[in-house]
């Protein structure tokens, strides 16, 4: 698929006019048009399951609405089998003069619905929604959460073929927030296609067995929602690190061992070297957390102490790190003695691990961290 947009409209001023006819006396015709996808490709299965990930103005949403037909692409095909059910913002398909009664009927007709099929699921909608006492109450007078649970519910109640969810489950609370991923978990099992685009990248790993990487509108990668996050993890810790200057206090990483020279490995001891530059004496405390691809960190740890003017090395060690196979990254911060930053909280290096891997959750269980847990099971 491809799809351009007309550049923004320019300013009514004449010197704005100008500039517009010297282009097109050379002949510039395609100056006025960006691209917003660029020959993006994918297939997912009759109850398959595929994310969108990328950062803002990324093309994810124009991928989805082109998939729903609320635009078409410029250029390419789409084809989709069944009744797709779309929830691409909170109000999606939901009109705010009409009740939420009423709401849930025009919608089912949207997708193609007739009066008897959404009157039987009726009931489940308006519980799943937890809308009881406001049904018959315009939507207009409901607020954003109300709304969200509304729409997410008419979304997946009607059944569709393939369910369509664009980042509307920010909105809800933690506990309906699990509700949706358990429902979401439930038309999957019936066989309904899944397209998600979410920021929050761990609803992304327990949702979708497979994920698509956009960036500027072109696919980076596409495969394993596991290795896919992976690499657009690196890309944002990338990124952070071109963002810092240095500072009066500057950290950096040498190495992350298991103490004796190898790899650092899942649940052993592991030791993290850090160079330290100071501009002068004094008594900072060092913060550092490893972290993936956010500026959340699993785990921190810390340490107060003296450290020298121009370079010095420090040696962090850990007795049992928590943490699965996997890439990583070391993020960092130095204080004062009064708490005043040194070096802002910022990616001072990476940290491979080996050893065990991440165990696989049920889908629709959402993990916050990667850690690995020995443990053992016996009979009661």
């Amino acid at each position: 698929m491809w799809k351009r947009f007309r550049s923004d409209r320019h300013r009514n001023l004449l010197r704005d006019e100008v500039t517009r006819l010297r282009g097109k006396l050379r002949g510039d015709v395609t100056k006025g048009w960006r691209w917003a996808v660029t020959d993006v490709s994918f297939e997912v299965p009759q109850g398959g399951s595929l994310a969108l990930v990328g950062s803002n103005g990324a093309g994810k949403s124009t991928m989805l609405k082109m998939l729903v037909r609320v635009m078409f692409p410029t250029y390419g095909t789409i084809t989709a089998q069944g009744r797709i059910g779309a929830l691409i913002e909170v109000r999606a398909g939901i009109h705010p003069d009409l009740t939420g009664h009423e709401n849930i009927f025009m919608f089912g007709s949207l997708l193609g619905l007739n009066r008897t099929e959404v009157r039987r699921r009726f009931d489940d909608i308006v519980q799943f929604a937890e809308l009881e006492d406001a049904i018959d109450r315009q939507v207009k007078y409901y607020s954003s959460g109300m709304s969200m649970r509304l729409g997410f519910a008419v979304a997946a109640f009607l059944e569709p073929d393939v369910l369509v969810v664009d980042e509307v489950l920010a909105v809800g609370d933690a506990a309906f927030q699990q509700k949706c991923l358990d429902r979401m978990r439930d038309v999957m099992a019936a066989g309904t296609t899944l397209l998600y685009v979410s920021h929050d990248l761990a609803t992304v790993e327990a949702m979708c067995a497979q994920s698509l990487w956009l960036d500027h509108g072109v696919t980076r990668a596409i495969g394993p929602t596991r290795d896919v996050v992976g690499q657009y993890r690196r890309f944002v810790e990338n990124i952070a690190r071109e963002q810092h200057a240095s500072s009066e206090v500057n950290l950096h990483v040498l190495s992350v061992t298991d103490g004796d020279g190898g790899p650092a490995v899942a649940n052993r001891p592991a030791e993290v070297t850090i160079e330290v530059t100071a501009d002068h004496r004094r008594e900072i405390r060092i913060v550092i957390g490893f972290t993936e691809g956010s500026a959340s960190p699993v785990f921190l740890t810390e340490d107060t102490g003296p450290v020298e003017s121009g370079t010095s090395v420090v040696v962090c060690r850990i007795e049992n790190l928590p943490l699965a196979a996997g890439q990583y990254a070391i993020w960092g911060t130095a204080l004062d003695v009064d708490g005043r930053t040194l070096s802002g909280w910022q990616p001072i290096g990476d940290a491979p691990v080996a050893g065990q891997s991440l165990l696989q959750a049920p889908t629709g269980v959402v993990r916050l961290s990667p850690v690995v847990v020995d443990s053992t099971w016996r009979e009661g």
